[in-house]
This record gives structure tokens, sequence and C-alpha cells, in this order.
């Protein structure tokens, strides 16, 4: 199991390891640990499915078991196959592999068909011909019992005729349901004869067709598919809590040997961003963000777009660990985690994104000098490259002032400055267009300063540039949060999260000029762009490279944090 990027640490001791170990101990399940990963393809997978992943094909492969992919695929008016594919290659990108073990709950609806004809058998289930309003009334609340529906005691002969009718197409979509029978005044609303079977007309199911008009629930699929595929630990969420008695009630009612048991964990909660599906849904059909893939979106394929190594992310879900505790993490911490990676293992480049032309007066027409500069600071190992110097250059706009203090540390009229890997130079002219706007700097440049300070003379700023007839023109995107709320979907102020979308989430900066060894790059490649952060070039197609910003090289929402959070 590779990882690209930093080394993953799935070994962290948890309330779950404790559990398995405790298992092996007792030779529980003949001692053998066997995971599923079951998402359902309604959508692209998210960070915190990202987590999920991480423990149940870390912990099978940490005790020499197994961890199956099984796609919970009930609902096909939602699930598309572009969905499925996409799952798995967010899967593999982080270097998990499922092997021959790729499933489908589809491939147990017949079985899920039989099971539930034992239950009517048994006198455990019903078909009910309550519209689903009047279920609802029916159903009670929190603090008052439901009410037996007036259906409940159909007889079995009754019940399966009409079962079996249900899927031979006989009646229109909600008409009738397939209920348990087993307890209405259950303090536990999911025990409350919940639905095990609905019928759904006009959809084609992406691995069955046309071939079912009748279609399980999760709570009914979900444990059934778990013992089917002898899984020993079912590990889900902690909002499954709830349905665990349910899960048990249909296992322990029907005729299979296998019994999981499952296992609650805290979902991640990521701040500044939405992990609910159907929001992420919203934000994607309603054009707030390019696609599911869009680097500003928490989704696994938005992150990869975006420069995230596969290994940060395995990195970052080791950090968090797994508690049974809802909470809510930093994003800080998943950034920390990719500037970590990067600071190690990407290459070094200088890169222009507001640039001013300097022309260097005193260096001679025509001539180009190849400079040394290392690919990383602190590894050798990853040796160097040649950048090219001439008599005009490009640098960062925000790198020049007419006037300033001592604690501005660039070029200032007058003054000097030293160009990174090369030479010291002096501006001596300013040029300005008819709006008093600079458009180009006059300086010279000291011969004998490459790579030294002449002795007598400090020059204590460095700034980075790029020389102009090399230069490879480029599109950069700076990308932020896509909420300027650390918790956007709260419902306690009452305000809708799309008026909480930070409007600066997206800054696309159309002229930038890098230097030309950035012309070989692969899709996907990420540098640092010395001074300015964590850099990918994009993977979709353009006329120019166009690079997306990963992050900054210093978390520069720290402190906005830090004050969002005051009382």
């Amino acid at each position: 199991m590779s990882l690209e990027g930093s080394k993953s640490s799935t070994k962290t001791s948890n309330f779950i390891r404790h559990m398995i170990d405790e298992d092996l101990a007792a030779n529980k399940n003949d001692g053998k640990v066997h995971t599923r990963f079951p998402p359902e393809p309604n959508g692209f997978l998210h960070i915190g499915h990202a987590k999920s992943i991480c423990l149940n094909f870390g912990v099978a492969s940490d005790y020499q078991g197994q961890c199956n992919l099984r796609f919970d695929d009930t609902n096909p008016g939602k699930e598309k196959q572009d969905y499925i594919h996409a799952i798995q290659e967010d899967v593999k990108w982080l270097g998990f592999d499922w092997q021959d073990r790729l499933f489908y709950a589809s491939d147990y609806f017949e079985n899920l068909y039989e099971f539930a004809i034992e239950l009517i058998e048994k006198g455990l289930a019903y078909v009910c011909d309550l519209k689903a309003e009047e279920t609802r009334e029916y159903r009670g609340t929190l603090k008052e019992a439901g009410k037996n529906s007036p259906y409940r005691e159909r007889s079995v002969d009754e019940n399966l005729d009409l079962f079996k009718r249900m899927r031979a197409s006989e009646f229109e979509d909600g008409s009738r349901v397939l209920r348990a029978k087993i307890d209405m005044a259950s303090p536990n609303m999911n025990m409350r004869d919940p639905t095990l079977y609905r019928i759904r007309h006009g959809v084609v199911h992406h691995q069955t067709g046309e071939e079912w008009c009748i279609y399980p629930m999760y709570d009914f699929t979900h444990p059934i598919s778990d013992a089917l595929e002898g899984i020993t630990h079912s590990l889900c969420t902690l909002e499954f809590a709830d349905h665990r008695p349910l899960y048990d009630w249909v296992l322990d009612n029907i005729s299979i040997a296998c019994h999981p048991q499952q296992i609650e964990f805290s979902r991640l909660n990521l701040q500044f961003t939405v992990m609910s599906k159907r929001k992420l849904t919203e934000l994607v059909e309603e054009g707030h963000v390019e696609g599911w893939d869009d680097p500003r979106l928490p989704t696994i394929a938005g992150l990869r777009r975006r420069g995230y190594t596969a290994g940060s992310i395995v990195e970052f879900c080791d950090r968090i660990g797994i508690t049974k505790s809802d909470n809510s993490v930093e994003m800080g911490m998943l950034e920390s985690a990719i500037r970590d990676d990067l600071n190690a293992n990407a290459p070094r480049r200088m890169a222009v994104l507001n640039p001013l032309k300097v022309v260097i007066e005193n260096y001679p027409e025509g001539q180009v000098e190849q400079l040394s500069a290392a690919n990383h600071p602190q590894n050798d190992d990853m040796g160097s490259r040649n950048v090219p110097f001439s008599r005009e250059v490009y640098i960062d706009r925000d790198d020049f002032r007419e006037e300033a203090n001592n604690k501005f540390k660039r070029l200032v009229l007058g003054k000097e400055v030293r160009l990174r890997y090369g030479y010291v130079i002096r501006c001596d002219q300013v040029i300005k267009d008819e709006q008093g706007e600079i458009i180009e700097l006059r300086c010279h440049y000291d011969a004998q300063t490459l790579g030294k300070n002449p002795e007598g003379r400090k020059v204590k700023g460095v700034i980075h540039w790029v020389s102009a007839e090399q230069a490879l023109e480029a599109e950069v995107r700076l990308y932020d949060r896509l909420f300027n709320h650390p918790v956007p979907d709260s419902s306690k102020d009452g305000v809708d999260y799309h008026q909480r979308l930070n409007p600066d989430s997206l800054q696309v900066l159309s002229r930038c000029y890098l230097e030309p060894a950035l012309a070989n790059a692969e899709p996907g490649e990420r540098f640092q762009f010395e001074r300015e952060g964590y850099f990918c070039l994009d993977t979709g197609r353009s006329e120019k490279p166009v690079y997306n910003r990963t992050v900054t090289l210093r978390d520069s929402w720290a402190k906005i944090e830090e004050e969002l959070s005051r009382p």
C-alpha cells in the first residue's frame, strides 16, 4: 500500500483498536478483522470520507485483515456511474487497494428481497398503505409515542401477496411500503416500524437497469450487506448510533450466521467549509463553484487539484485521531499537514505574480547569463537548476516603494536590494504613465556582487525575479477559504450558509511570469514559489499554464480565527 508524499501513520491507538485487540484476545470472529468502506455513489468523496477510508483500510492492513469497497446503491434516482468512477479514483489515489473486493449493495437485491419475505413470514414485517404525511403523523414525536398503522395487523398471506405484487410493478410510487413490525412506542424513533422497502418507478439503476421497481432502504440493506460479506467490525460515524438497535434487530431476525459489530466514531467537522453532501451538491449545481473538483471544495478531487498530496491527507487524518465525541477541526490543521509535506518535498522556483519591469541599464544588451539556483535549500539531493539573467527582469510590484522606512527590506528608489541568486541592484529612476502609474524601473547592477556583499556594504533585502525575455507567462489562481465563517452552516443565528460564502475565495491573476524551468512541469506537479506560497500546475486544459495556490507559506488566517473565537 504505497502513499504519495509523507509516510502514512495509521497505527495511532484509539478506542476502536482497543476493542479489536480485546476481540482478538478472545478469539472472536476466529481472530479475523474484516472492514468495509461503504460510500453512497450520489456525489464525490470529501475529506470526511478520507477519515473513514484511512480508518477502515488502515485497521484492516494493520491487523492483516481485509477491507472491502462497497457502493450502497439503493437510491438510483441520485446515483451516477461518474460518481462510482470518481470514488474509486479517490480511494486509489489515497493509496489504498480493495484488490478483488469491489461490491455493490445491488449485488444482494435478490438476497434482500428473500430476507424481507422471511420477516413477513415471521410476522415481523407488513405492507402499509399510509401516505408519507400520514406515516409521519402516526410516528409520533420524541415526547409522544407513535400509533400503530391501521394496516399493521394484515395477515401474513395478505402481506406476502401485496409485497410480491409491489415487486411485480402493480402499484404506483408512494402507494405502499414494506415496514418492519417492531414497537411504535419505542423511545428510539428508528425502531417505530421503520420502512424497509419503497416503490420507485421510472428510474434506471446503474447496475441492475430496470429489473427492479422496489428498492430497499439503507437501514435494511446495510447490516445484511455487511453480514453477507463477512464483515467483523462495521465502523460508521456517530449519527448512526441511534440506528444500531435497528442494525442488530434486522440481523437478529433473519437466517444469517454472521453478525458484525457496529462501532461509531466522530465524523470530521472541518471549519470554514461544509461537509454535507446535499450542500456540496447545491454549491455545484447552483454554480457557486466550477464543479466537484473545484479547489475550494473539501472534496478529495478538489484537494488533489489544489495541490494537496495523498500523504498530507492521510497524515492529517492521523493527527486528528479517532474519538467518540463530535468536535470541530481547525482548517489550519489540514493546511499545516500540507505545508509540512511540501516544505520538505516541493522544489523551489521563482514566480512574479504582480509584475513590474526593471531595466538594468549598465547590463550588456543581448547578454543572457545562467545563474545557479538550488532546487531546495535544505536538500542537496534535489540538485539545482540554471536561471537566466538578462538586462530586463520582472520583480513583484509589492517589492518596490518610492519612499519607505527602514522596516521595508525591499527595493526603494535610490537604494539597493539583492536579486535572489543574483546581483545587487540600485534603483535610480521611476517611469510612470500618464495616470501616474509606475510602469518601469531603471536600475544599475554591481557586477562584483554575484553571491556576495562587497566589503563595507550591507544589503539586507532579497527579492525574487524572473528574466523578462525568457519568462513563461501563466495564469495564477489564488484560492482562499470558500466561506468567511468557521461554521457556515450553523443554524444558531438563522443565517443561510449561502450568505457566508467568501467573495474573495478566488482571485485570478491573468498575467504572471515564471522562470522558464517551469515550462516542463507536469499537470499536478507542485512547487514552492519563493516568498509566495505553494502552487500546483492545474490539471485542466488552457491556452497557457494555470497554477493553483495550494496554501500560503504561513497561516494568514490564524489571527482572524483567534478574533472570531473571542466571545
